[in-house]
């Protein structure tokens, strides 16, 4: 279906409102998925009417990756927050989440389209979208898609934001392909990591839509941090690590894709592409973000394109590609979360993927949500859609936290994400422990290796008294998390 944006951001006899009367039509115990992904293309308007309604409500917000402040930090605020999925950035929602007064429930973002139209967090009431373009019977999202068109699919009513601060010509960069549910789902007919199979629009029954609301407010995004020392070193170290698997590994010959997690490490890693010799290969980014450093790489000529759900961009990084995004539209498209994160497409295209974590054990186990294995942070996220199923799965963290004061290498995480069985790789800026292949015991060699200095002799010590128990894998159970202390 084509989209003509001459036509203008507001098509046919569509129920306009405002925000106010918007937020009146939503049930005081409504199931409310949200749009938004990586701080990104999140409603910014009718949230915040809903948080200053007078009535007492319970609701449950669902959203596809990160959203604003004007989601969740005005319905913790107001005290309306009781259920959130799947993932969260907000300072006030995680403290909420932490201190038992909102329920969370943290799921893996490729399955989270899927688990909403089967009714497995409730039955969506409304879903609240933000938009560039609606008309009586389809809208065209904004800076990002995540699980939008799932979201919408699954509810029974329908409130869009058109957004007047966001330009219209994102409209390019979408390729919206919505799947039947199982069983009757048939395998995605993507030929490349990005030809386009879709088109700009997410399509819906007319009667689904209630309300139309027209706001002119930017998004909120990320703010990247400046890269430390210990950053560009664990760049260098993957670089380096990437440059002799070109040579070494098949998969590489021809062609490279690549995926980084989001938030400052990882826009710190793409911004060091550009130091890798790859010769005469395409290099292709495949994952759920797009952020500034690719953006570097594509004006470059590094990157061939990009494909990706959300533009989770520095308000810097939106300027530049608003500025100039009928060129950027031909290397960049936006898919469903489904789709960015899909399972099939990321073994299919042997994608390598580069996260980061909270901590890593001796064996390769590693946790990307919970401090202390208690408070968690924001979420799985797409992490475990990629490190399960790249064909190379790397995971790039410093080898200290606090300053110096806690060791991100411990003998035994008490909370785990992704196993020992989905990591290829660690990396840390004290070098690279390359696990593939190796036994328990040789992986516990390897990791030791990478942690900082100053802890290395108290891992080994801890090895020493784990040896004395027999075992595949080897722990001292009364002191795996007092390990520093022994």
């Amino acid at each position: 279906m084509s989209f003509d944006p001459q036509d203008g951001r507001i098509q046919g006899a569509v129920p306009r409102s405002t925000a106010d009367k918007a937020a009146a039509l939503v049930p005081t115990d409504a199931v409310i998925p949200v749009s938004g992904f990586g701080g990104v293309g999140y409603p910014k308007s009718v949230t915040r009417s809903i948080a200053a309604d007078d009535r007492e409500m319970e609701l449950t917000v669902i959203s596809g990756g990160g959203v604003g402040a004007e989601v969740d930090d005005a319905l913790v605020e107001a005290g309306k927050l009781a259920r959130r999925y799947p993932f969260q950035t907000r300072r006030k929602v995680r403290d909420a989440i932490n201190e038992g007064t909102v329920a969370f429930h943290d799921r893996h973002i490729s399955r989270v389209g899927d688990e909403v139209r089967l009714g497995d967090f409730g039955e969506p009431d409304v879903a609240i979208v933000e938009a560039v373009a609606v008309g009586e019977d389809w809208l065209i999202p904004s800076t990002s898609i995540g699980n939008t068109p799932a979201f919408v699919a699954a509810a029974d009513a329908l409130i869009v934001e058109v957004n007047h601060a966001q330009p219209i010509e994102l409209a390019q960069v979408h390729d919206v392909y919505t799947r039947a549910l199982p069983p009757d789902r048939a395998p995605i007919p993507l030929g490349g990591p990005i030809d386009r199979i879709g088109t700009p629009k997410i399509e819906f029954p007319s009667e689904k839509l209630i309300a139309v609301v027209e706001t002119d407010r930017s998004d909120t995004p990320y703010e990247f941090r400046d890269p430390t020392a210990v950053d560009l070193q664990i760049a260098a170290n993957l670089g380096s690590f990437l440059e002799a698997e070109l040579e070494r590994n098949p998969m590489l010959k021809e062609r490279v894709h690549l995926q980084f997690g989001v938030g400052s490490m990882g826009n710190a890693l793409m911004g060091a592409l550009d130091e890798i010799e790859f010769g005469d290969r395409d290099v292709i980014y495949f994952g759920e973000v797009f952020q500034d450093g690719l953006l570097d790489s594509i004006d470059s000529g590094l990157l061939t394109g990009a494909s990706a759900t959300s533009l989770a961009l520095s308000l810097d990084g939106q300027e530049r590609l608003f500025a100039d995004i009928d060129r950027y539209a031909t290397d960049v498209v936006l898919r469903p979360a489904d789709i960015s994160n899909n399972a099939a497409l990321i073994e299919r295209f042997g994608v390598v993927g580069i996260n980061s974590a909270v901590e890593v054990d001796l064996y390769g186990n590693a946790n990307a949500t919970h401090i202390n294995g208690t408070h968690v942070i924001n979420g799985i996220g797409g992490g475990g859609d990629f490190n399960r199923n790249c064909r190379l799965g790397i995971i790039a963290l410093p080898s200290t936290a606090a300053g110096g004061d806690i060791s991100k290498i411990v003998p035994m995480t008490p909370h785990v994400d992704h196993t020992e069985h989905d990591l290829s790789v660690v990396v840390t800026e004290h070098g690279v422990a390359d696990l593939r292949g190796l036994s328990p015991r040789e992986r516990a060699e390897e990791m030791i290796a990478v942690a900082d200095p100053q802890y290395r002799e108290q891992l080994e010590r801890y090895r020493s008294r784990a040896k004395k128990s027999s075992g595949n894998i080897m722990h001292d159970f009364a002191t795996t998390h007092r390990w520093e202390t022994e």
